[in-house]
């Protein structure tokens, strides 16, 4: 195995990395490979030769053709030397480096930007316009039409209208919402299992109307399918019984949010994560506490949200105090 092999295999089953994330790193250090030696095979090159290359010129005339010959933004640049130092850390701790040598190069700055959130009003208007697609009335027209056409607006509808109230309500990644079953949601502690990042599970409080959905959508995906359904299958489902993809929540935020007429700019559910995340910081929720929940692996992950609240804070000082209002003169 070569150098970039075993660090890969490193990072796919000792660090347990998704396969998105697998990819990502793979594609990365075979593009700095054949930056280094374009016209030689992986297994031409040799350990020794590509350690030699690893030095901190070498690198930084990679992060100048990045930068200037591909054009690639200084966020992704960054995210191609962190890799590399990945790299290089691995290879410091099993002994085939003496120091990592990226981080001698001087990285490009990226600019910060605040996370999008929407605002509490819109959320509440999008709850309220589709409160009939969760209720138990709606459940009982279904049941009546299910393998009907009618009967699959009205099951994708309560399916998509759950999409959105479980990303917002629990703060999840889309990956996350797609991987869980139906047993990550225990009604009688009224917790919900999540299975996050790097394989590590962590337990969001569940309230009481989201329990409820939930329960009036498994009724309605067992009168779907016709049985009842075990603890290991997956929690949400399309109308054909196949489990969420990414495109199709992708799809269905964009979707349902494009009906408020006061949610403007992007749609994602990355979004409704930053929304919960916001939200909970102006209604006095702890950092730490936000952490957990929302299963980052730091506290600086956690603390870009108060820049948001910082932002608002600013821009309420400068109309409402007197003095900012009039340049900072004294006032009347």
């Amino acid at each position: 195995m070569t150098v970039i092999e075993k660090y890969l295999d490193y990072v796919k089953n000792v660090r347990r990395y998704s396969s998105r994330t697998f990819n990502i790193y793979k594609d990365i250090l075979e593009n700095y490979r054949k930056s280094l030696f374009p016209d030689t095979d992986a297994e031409q090159i040799g350990d020794e030769a590509f350690l030699e290359a690893l030095n901190p010129s070498e690198i930084r005339s990679y992060e100048v053709s990045l930068l200037d010959e591909k054009g690639l933004d200084t966020k992704t640049v960054n995210l191609h030397l962190s890799v590399l130092s990945g790299l290089c850390t691995y290879l410091v701790k099993t002994g085939m480096l003496k120091s990592n040598p990226v981080k001698l190069v001087p990285r490009p700055k990226v600019e910060k930007r605040l996370p999008v959130f929407y605002k509490k009003d819109s959320m509440e208007e999008y709850f309220a316009g589709t409160e009939v697609h969760a209720s138990r009335d709606m459940l009982d027209i279904f049941r009546q039409c299910s393998q009907s056409r009618h009967g699959k607006e009205l099951y994708e509808k309560r399916l998509a209208r759950l999409i959105i109230s479980m990303l917002f309500s629990l703060g999840l990644r889309r990956s996350e919402l797609i991987a869980m079953d139906v047993s990550d949601v225990d009604f009688s502690r009224k917790i919900v299992r999540v299975h996050g990042k790097g394989d590590k599970m962590r337990e969001i409080p569940l309230i009481v109307s989201l329990s409820e959905e939930i329960l009036l959508y498994l009724e309605a995906v067992e009168q779907l399918v016709g049985k009842q359904r075990s603890l290991n299958e997956p929690l949400l489902v399309t109308y054909s019984g196949r489990r969420l993809y990414p495109v199709y929540v992708d799809r269905t935020v964009k979707s349902e949010l494009g009906q408020v007429s006061t949610v403007t700019g992007r749609k994602s559910p990355h979004v409704l994560r930053h929304s919960l995340a916001t939200e909970l910081l102006d209604e006095g929720a702890d950092l730490n506490s936000i952490k957990e929940l929302l299963g980052h692996s730091s506290l600086a992950a956690t603390q870009v949200y108060t820049h948001n609240t910082i932002a608002r804070l600013k821009a309420i000082y400068q109309t409402a105090h007197p003095r900012a209002k009039n340049g900072g003169k004294h006032g009347d």
